[in-house]
């Protein structure tokens, strides 16, 4: 396996790097005392810049308007965007339009792709993800209440979903609904594509997430589809296909959250760095050091290369043997990579001292927000059981 990344990945890495310290950083304060509302115009202008590089999109496929990276290079881009909380959204590639575009692209008709890929992937719309639900363990997605029923020509869709990750402001919804309720339990479900100003898609609000209530892009709502009318043709792919999309979607999905995930221990890492060599705690003497502080910083680079290569391994060998092939080790990096989130965050966060609780610097919103890593996707016991069993067979 050869590690070099091409030259011009390099300079596109550095490009970019660029463009998120000296661009996105400035921004934080703003965002961090504002709403993601008050800051859309400036973020839009700044879109129009991304655009204006030929930086758009970098994952979504090039016939629908995007830059039809390869997972590895796309993982490492989404290394360096996550280390802001605004970067994958001004830069086109933000959850769950990623996801949504990908499984439009792979299975939606061509009338699908013309009213809502090419919106998405161009940045018009917006676009949500509904399979979550309160009164199902959302750790397995073969346990659905939600339903949908074939009226002549329309889909009739009852059911309740929370955790609809920006729903607020999205024009469409991806909703897994059962279809087939006698059907095998993996064969059950189906996608159906139902646009947000439809009569009986419902927000009912937007969860209040350790305190704080997103807004737009970062918001997670609850939703309640109640005789909920859609046209038969907004299937997605083949009736009783909607685990197997989910899986094909949360695949690769989870090289971009662990990527994004790494960004972010980055980020806390060279703020955890700069703070102990600057933070004075005597004459002459700062919390660099200080033996424990100096664990705590190899402890943190350590975790994050060994999750990194990891991550980079899997997104490669998805790249040369398909995303079935990885099975194990996109398991693996679930839970290793949401751990080392984290831990390298209590770190920064513990060392920051009172400064790290207030949102001074972005180590308290990363704290509030990504604390979920360990629990959305699956949570880490899940991961772990379902390796083992593999690992063990």
């Amino acid at each position: 396996m050869d590690f070099t990344i091409a030259p011009a990945t390099r300079d596109r890495l550095e490009r970019l790097k660029c463009f998120v310290e000296e661009r996105l950083f400035p921004l934080e304060p703003e965002f961090l005392a504002g709403t993601f509302a008050d800051l859309l115009p400036v973020l839009e202008d700044l879109r129009g810049e991304v655009r204006s590089m030929d930086e758009w999109a970098p994952g979504h496929p090039k016939d629908a308007g995007g830059l039809g990276l390869g997972l590895v290079e796309l993982g490492l881009i989404s290394e360096v965007l996550g280390q802001s909380p605004l970067g994958h959204f001004v830069f086109g590639c933000q959850a769950p339009d990623a996801g949504n575009a990908e499984i439009l692209h792979q299975h939606g008709s061509a009338e699908q792709k013309e009213r809502w890929l090419e919106p998405i992937v161009a940045g018009r719309i917006r676009s949500c993800f509904s399979m979550t639900e309160p009164e199902m363990p959302g750790s397995n997605p073969v346990m659905l209440t939600t339903r949908a029923v074939l009226e002549g020509d329309e889909w009739v869709i009852d059911g309740h979903k929370w955790y609809t990750t920006a729903a607020d402001g999205a024009t469409l919804a991806v909703v897994m609904a059962v279809t087939e309720p006698d059907a095998p339990p993996h064969q059950r479900a189906s996608m159906i594509l139902v646009p947000t100003d439809t009569p009986g898609f419902r927000l009912v609000r937007n969860l209040p997430v350790m305190g704080e209530t997103g807004d737009g892009y970062f918001s997670h709502a609850e939703i309640r589809y109640r005789d909920c009318r859609v046209p038969a043709e907004y299937l997605l792919g083949e009736r009783g296909a909607g685990f197997v999309i989910a899986q094909e979607r949360l695949g690769p999905g989870r090289i971009h959250h662990c990527m994004r995930w790494l960004g972010i221990c980055q980020r806390a890492f060279d703020l955890m760095c700069r703070h102990a060599t600057r933070r004075r705690i005597a004459p002459g003497e700062t919390l660099a050091d200080r033996e424990l502080v100096q664990a705590m910083v190899a402890e943190s680079y350590a975790e994050i290369q060994a999750a990194r290569w990891t991550t980079l391994h899997t997104a490669w060998q998805i790249e040369q043997q398909g995303w079935r092939t990885a099975r194990e080790d996109i398991s693996m990096i679930k839970f290793q990579v949401a751990g080392t989130l984290q831990s390298v965050l209590d770190r920064a966060l513990q060392l920051h001292g009172g400064l790290g609780m207030v949102d001074d610097t972005p180590l308290a919103w990363f704290y509030r927000h990504e604390r979920a890593a360990r629990i959305y996707d699956g949570p880490d016991e899940v991961h772990k059981l379902s390796l083992a069993r593999r690992l063990l067979r």
